[in-house]
């Protein structure tokens, strides 16, 4: 029997990280024993692809790994998690971005250096060429800001279809007004900061009415903003109802002190998790308290993916082709 095709599609990046549990942060010049040691696979869309699946639902990353050491790495690594994978280099002598993070015991809070995926050119044309078969019975697709050519051919096949295309927000890019026009959904970090030439003036509170419309703007129907561990504050353009002058206001659960044991990749969670109860069906308010949820379990384990080992693979109660 031929597989069946990914329900949620994402594009953009993965990354080899490394990373190390530490005291605290070393100054310049210190040098510090790491209590802890992982290498795997990271990037906003790698994570929240590898969540989507955890969640139930069947995904594909669209994305740039090419061969090499590292690269098999982070091949085995997204295979390992479940996560069908198109990589848009295959057989070329590229690798994937490496990252070091660095998590403070204490808090779980953390540091992190990147190059990103700046060393892999424009991929538009590369996008082109796999479509329309990699959007092939897709529910949602899901966009992280990278591999940003790419990402524009995937997201206009995508509203041509009639798909849902969701972004995850967590910095501005170059050239990324152009994304945001065929975005549907735009979920931001809390450091997503718009430059001066599309805020439209001075820079309103993040995750007021006005923050959030200047990017509404730009594109999206639906524009929301995480705050870490606070509240996550959204409108949607094409509804009058709402609280608060229009912003509506989810609350992630409580958690006791001492609780939180890692940050990282809690906003890619957060939208992995979102996409796919997108992809299943669910209205754009149940989808982000899904998100939330998930978001606020995960930073209870090391890792952006050690809630899925400590707790199993959660399972989505939407009922959903399996």
């Amino acid at each position: 029997m031929e597989p069946r095709r990914p329900w949620l599609v994402c594009c953009g990046l993965v990354t080899l990280d490394v990373l190390q549990v530490v005291d605290h942060v070393p100054a310049a010049d210190e040098k510090v024993v790491a209590r802890d040691l992982q290498v795997t696979f990271g990037g906003p869309a790698a994570n929240a692809a590898a969540t989507a699946v955890a969640l139930g639902v069947p995904t594909r990353l669209v994305t740039a790994i090419g061969s090499g050491p590292v690269a098999d790495l982070v091949r085995a690594g997204l295979a390992a998690a479940g996560v069908e994978v198109v990589d848009l280099v295959e057989g070329e002598a590229a690798a994937p971005a490496v990252s070091t993070v660095l998590v403070t015991r204490s808090t779980g809070e953390r540091a992190v250096a990147s190059v990103n995926g700046t060393g892999v050119g424009d991929l538009g044309d590369r996008a082109w060429g796999v479509l329309p078969g990699v959007l092939d019975d897709a529910r949602a697709l899901l966009l992280d800001g990278h591999h940003l050519a790419g990402a524009v051919a995937l997201a206009t096949a995508a509203r041509e279809r009639g798909i849902p295309v969701a972004l995850d927000g967590g910095s501005w890019k170059d050239g990324l007004a152009g994304l945001l026009a065929v975005v549907d959904h735009a979920v931001l970090s809390a450091d997503f900061r718009l430059p001066p030439v599309w805020a439209g003036g001075p820079t309103a509170p993040p995750g007021s009415l006005d923050d959030l419309a200047a990017v509404a703007a730009l594109g999206p129907r639906t524009v929301a903003r995480s705050a870490g561990g606070g509240p996550l504050r959204w409108i949607d353009t094409a509804s009058d109802s709402g609280e608060g002058e229009g912003v509506r206001v989810v609350q992630p659960p409580a958690l006791p002190p001492g609780a939180v044991v890692d940050t990282l990749g809690a906003g890619d969670v957060l939208h992995g998790a979102f996409a796919a109860r997108l992809a299943l069906g669910d209205e754009v308010a149940a989808a982000l308290e899904a998100g939330v949820e998930v978001a606020t379990r995960s930073v209870r384990h090391r890792g952006a993916r050690g809630w899925i080992g400590a707790r199993g693979a959660e399972r989505s109660e939407a009922d959903g082709p399996r």
